[in-house]
């Protein structure tokens, strides 16, 4: 049985989601087509600028992505208390910066500079924009829909791109967020489309990477959107060679795995069985929820529920 979004993402709350959108069918419409011969991955550029743009709109900030051939992985951290802060004007620009007025294909600086002004003059429409921009289900929405549009268009057909609706997990810990991130960053290489991080293209851990040529962060900061300094207690530099000690951990002989002639050690402080165990359980050991057990008895409270399952486990009672 579904449950409401609203059950998992409690509104006017920040939080931070692992967020999975897959193409209709499991079709491999951002990829190599084998059916029909077509390649398809400069769709995976449209789906990483759309993310990283509407970051810098929305009060979400992308701490992790990787843009698959027929799917795609986000963490998001939710804010809508920073979008309460924001100015009138702030709010009407940010939301015409996602919906511009276009003339022949080209933004019209001057219809979305009125378009602004009349937002700002009717403050019941401004309150509504204020409220999407804060939230994780409108941010969805934004992602998908233009490219949907734009891959039917370039298709010249009709019909759904995504499947209906996207799915959600809560992260309810840093320790949580940490294995998502690697998880999510680890996909080209877990996929067998990518050797090791440096050809990870499309992905989170590949654009750090090209960031630590021109400066090496002290502190890990969110990818895109509003500024999430030393969210986690790590540096930057920390977190891709622990991204990339994981990426070694599988038997050479297995698909998924970055091949070396020795593994690094794992960074101090974390139990290598269950840093492994976590990172490779995101998706088929938790449902709605990743966390610690108190974390997820904690959240099963919350959501007026006796229990959040978590698989191949005993059921975690409140």
């Amino acid at each position: 049985m579904g449950y409401p979004r609203s059950c998992l993402v409690v509104p006017d709350t920040a939080g931070t989601y692992h967020c999975v959108s897959r193409c209709v069918r499991r079709a491999f419409l951002c990829g190599d087509d084998a059916l029909s011969g077509r390649n398809f991955d400069h769709r995976k550029q449209w789906l990483e600028d759309r993310l990283l743009e509407l970051a810098e709109a929305f009060s979400v900030s992308v701490l992790a992505y990787a843009v698959m051939s027929n799917h795609l992985h986000v963490v998001l951290h939710v804010d809508p208390v920073r979008a309460a802060s924001w100015s009138d004007e702030e709010v009407a620009e940010r939301w015409v910066r996602v919906f511009p007025v276009t003339w022949q294909g080209e933004v019209d600086r001057h219809a979305c500079l009125r378009k602004a002004q009349r937002l700002c003059a009717n403050p019941e429409r401004l309150a509504e924009c204020r409220r999407l921009l804060g939230d994780m289900s409108w941010f969805m929405r934004c992602l998908a829909e233009p490219i949907a549009r734009r891959a039917n268009l370039e298709d010249r057909c009709t019909g759904r791109f995504w499947e209906g609706r996207f799915k959600c997990q809560a992260l309810l810990d840093d320790a949580a967020v940490l294995a998502c991130m690697t998880y999510v960053d680890l996909n080209p290489v877990r996929a067998g489309v990518a050797s090791d991080l440096q050809a990870s293209h499309h992905t989170s851990v590949h654009r750090r990477l090209r960031r630590a040529v021109y400066e090496r962060p002290d502190r890990l900061d969110a990818v895109a959107g509003p500024a999430m300094v030393g969210f986690l207690p790590i540096s930057e530099d920390s977190h891709i060679r622990l991204v990339d000690w994981t990426g070694r951990q599988l038997h050479p002989g297995k698909r998924g795995v970055i091949h070396a002639h020795a593994r690094p050690a794992l960074p101090h402080g974390i139990d290598e069985a269950d840093w492994t165990r976590q990172v490779r359980g995101i998706e088929s050991r938790y449902c709605r929820a990743i966390g610690s057990v108190q974390a997820l008895i904690d959240k099963a409270k919350c959501m007026g529920q006796r229990w959040l399952i978590v698989r191949k486990q005993e059921r975690l009672l409140a």
